[in-house]
Formats: structure tokens, C-alpha cells, sequence
């Protein structure tokens, strides 16, 4: 599997956490994307830093060879994927325990 196709497939498995499964629907919230570019710049740096300096390096059959601020994109899909990941997790973690403390106070 080339890492282009696992960065999509990460993608595909963190939009189906967090719509179907977690049901947190962040990537529907304008918040979602209104905060996503302060991560993006962050991962931009770090991943330019690593990169640019060839601290990290990609096999050139392994990706589509685009990049942004010497990042190859699939850097970019898989940070999504794990933003994503973590945040539905967050907000999913936050609705139980909120519930769970709710049938304690009516209890």
C-alpha cells in the first residue's frame, strides 16, 4: 500500500468516526474549520522543518510527489485524520461523561 493510499484511508476512517459512528459531526461545524488553520500552520512548520532539511525523507514511489512547504499532501491528510481522530474522540468522551453525571444528579 503506498502512503498516498493510507493517508486517503485514514481520511476515510476519520470521517466515518466522527459522522457515523461517534456522531459528533465536527467536520459539519463551522468551529471545526474555523480553528483547523491554526493546526494546519503548526503541522506547515514542523513538517517543513523535517522535510526541508531532509531530517525525514519519502520514498518518491511511495507518494504523488506534491508538497506544500516541503511537506508531501499525504503529511497533511494523515494530520487531518488524526485532529479529527482525537477531537470526535474528545467530544464523544465529553457527551458521556456529561450524561453519565446527569443520571447521577437525577438519581
Amino acid at each position: 500500500m503506498s502512503y498516498t493510499t493510507a493517508a486517503l484511508l485514514g481520511v476515510l476512517a476519520a470521517l466515518i468516526v466522527d459522522v457515523l459512528i461517534f456522531r459528533t459531526k465536527l467536520v459539519t461545524r463551522l468551529v471545526f474549520w474555523a480553528t483547523y488553520p491554526i493546526i494546519l500552520i503548526f503541522q506547515l512548520i514542523s513538517n517543513g522543518i523535517l522535510t526541508g532539511r531532509n531530517i525525514v525523507r519519502y520514498d518518491p514511489g511511495a507518494i504523488i510527489g506534491w508538497r506544500l512547504v516541503h511537506a508531501p499532501v499525504e503529511d497533511l491528510l494523515f494530520g487531518f485524520a488524526l485532529v479529527l481522530s482525537t477531537l470526535s474522540l474528545w467530544v464523544a468522551l465529553g457527551r458521556r461523561a456529561h450524561v453519565a453525571s446527569a443520571r447521577r444528579n437525577d438519581g
